[in-house]
């Protein structure tokens, strides 16, 4: 921008993170007015784009089948069939046991709650020294994670048996699927179709480097994922634990969220542990130790690898702004729609000094 003033590129940029940060800060208060349009948008919008996430994960596979002489049709029928048909099965076996883990949870809930007071009074006999306003500060924390328990788990067991919804979205993602997979160049000509003739190259520059970087570290993080999960499931049937698939998918999930995702997956599995016994406190905690030790050091550098090229700073800013206006999901989705704004600015920066010199020349 300002190359020969180093004291107006200075404030060139301090007024833009001034910028920037009125405008976060503006998101996040006024998000309960546009709450509503965003799930109504949600709603509308779930089917397609969830299509749209599997049918770019699967179409390396199908271009993987073409390059072997195999018809583009018949390769796109043979993956489509085998992710659905297995996801299908999956579902068939999984989904019942989650139903019924989910509705034993919240019928127990009462009798966990009544064994964590218990503790709560254990542990006001020990800091009975401590000021009375710091125990009424406890009780105020302690009712709000009860209530946010019930809700939870109100939610969740509103959600699973939702029939009529789920049969929706089953009926409705694979036919989408299928076509996005059978038209996948035709779509992306389609669109390309709408950039102007001096922007397309640039453009398929920006896209192909967007899906080098984030494709890569979406299919890896999947793999972990179901690593962690499948070795949760294992881990805590083989501990004797209450709701293992449970709380082996949920650890499997919070996973996909960098740095909080193992303490928030493990929290849960904890708190059960407590239930029982502090033995099983510790074993679950060794347990969930040595599969995140696995994760990080082995796992995750062979198959995600440094895809992502972001400073943990950033990235830990992303997860907090996504959490705050999104929960869970918008901490899940924060690293990529980071990774591709990342990827954007650089490409427009690099544009605009190819264009500024140029037009020097």
């Amino acid at each position: 921008m300002f190359k020969n003033n180093k004291r107006l590129n200075f404030l060139y940029w301090l007024l833009i993170g001034i910028f920037l940060f009125l405008f976060i800060f503006l998101l996040i208060k006024l998000f309960p007015f546009y709450k509503t349009v965003f799930l109504f948008l949600w709603h509308l919008l779930a089917p397609f784009l969830i299509s749209c996430l599997i049918a770019y994960l699967l179409y390396p596979v199908v271009n993987k089948l073409h390059s072997y002489n195999i018809p583009r049709g018949i390769a796109v029928l043979l993956i489509y069939l085998l992710f659905f048909g297995g996801t299908a099965y999956l579902i068939y076996r999984v989904y019942p046991m989650i139903v019924t883990q989910v509705r034993e949870l919240n019928e127990q809930l009462p009798q966990f709650i009544n064994m964590y007071e218990k503790l709560i009074y254990q542990m006001y006999e020990y800091t009975s020294f401590l000021p009375e306003t710091v125990h009424d500060k406890f009780d105020h924390l302690i009712a709000k994670v009860e209530n946010g328990l019930d809700r939870l788990l109100a939610r969740l067991v509103n959600g699973f048996t939702k029939v009529f919804d789920f049969i929706i979205f089953i009926t409705v993602i694979p036919v989408l699927v299928f076509y996005f997979l059978k038209d996948y160049d035709k779509i992306k000509a389609y669109f390309k179709r709408f950039i102007p003739k001096k922007y397309r190259s640039q453009s398929s520059k920006m896209v192909h480097a967007i899906d080098e970087t984030l494709g890569d570290y979406i299919r890896g993080q999947l793999l972990v994922c179901l690593f962690v999960s499948l070795t949760s499931l294992i881990i805590f049937k083989l501990l004797g634990m209450d709701f293992a698939l449970l709380l082996a998918i949920l650890m499997g999930i919070t996973n996909l969220i960098p740095y909080f995702g193992p303490i928030i997956g493990a929290a849960p599995a904890v708190a059960i542990a407590l239930t029982v016994s502090g033995k099983l406190v510790i074993f679950v905690i060794v347990a969930v130790f040595i599969i995140q030790l696995i994760e990080s050091n082995l796992l995750s550098p062979y198959i995600v690898g440094k895809s992502i090229n972001i400073h943990p700073i950033a990235i830990i800013f992303a997860l907090l702004l996504g959490g705050q206006l999104f929960g869970i999901v918008g901490m899940i989705i924060a690293v990529p729609t980071m990774t591709i704004a990342k990827v954007i600015i650089k490409h427009v920066i690099h544009w605009r000094q190819f264009r500024s010199k140029e037009q020097e020349g």
